[in-house]
C-alpha cells in the first residue's frame, strides 16, 4: 500500500440540529473534526467508526447508512486520505470514558456554528461530510463487503 495513502472513518450524529464533533490536536493546531480515525489491519470499516467514535467521544453508536465516499489530498504534506462517512445513531454515553490521545473533548456544534469555524477545521471533509448528511445522502451499509 502506499505509504501515504490513509483509509479513514468518521461518524454524523445529530441530535437537536447539532453534530457530534471533537476538538483535538492535530500537527500543532486545535482543530475540529468528526470522531474518525485510521480503520486498523483487520478490522472492518463499521467496526472502525464504532471504535473511534467511541475512543474520540465516550459515545456508543450504531452505522445506520453510508453518507459517501471522500478523497482528500493534504496540501502540506501530499498525503491522500480516503474518507468513508457514516451517519451512526446514539446508542449510550459513557461519562467515565478518557478521551483518547489529542482529543481535547467533544462538542456538539450546528451547521451555522461550524460554517463560522471553518479556519479551524482538520479538512474540507468535516463540512462537506455535514453538507451530504442534510442533503439526505445516504447509500446502504451492504455496500460494503468484507471478504
Amino acid at each position: 500500500m502506499n505509504p501515504n495513502l490513509h483509509i479513514t472513518v468518521a461518524t454524523i450524529t445529530e441530535r437537536d440540529g447539532k453534530f457530534l464533533l471533537v476538538e483535538e490536536k492535530a500537527a500543532g493546531k486545535i482543530v475540529l473534526n468528526q470522531p474518525a480515525g485510521h480503520v486498523e489491519n483487520g478490522e472492518s470499516l463499521i467496526a472502525a467508526a464504532k471504535r473511534e467514535t467511541y475512543e474520540e467521544t465516550g459515545w456508543h453508536v450504531e452505522p445506520q447508512a453510508v453518507i459517501s465516499f471522500y478523497r482528500w489530498r493534504a496540501g502540506s504534506n501530499g498525503d491522500t486520505f480516503f474518507r468513508i462517512s457514516f451517519l451512526a445513531q446514539l446508542l449510550s454515553f459513557d461519562a467515565e470514558h478518557k478521551l483518547d490521545t489529542g482529543i481535547i473533548r467533544a462538542l456538539w456544534l450546528d451547521k451555522t456554528e461550524l460554517q463560522q469555524q471553518q479556519t479551524r477545521l482538520r479538512s474540507p471533509m468535516v463540512l462537506r461530510c455535514v453538507e451530504d448528511y442534510l442533503e439526505q445522502k445516504r447509500y446502504p451499509l451492504e455496500l460494503l463487503v468484507d471478504l
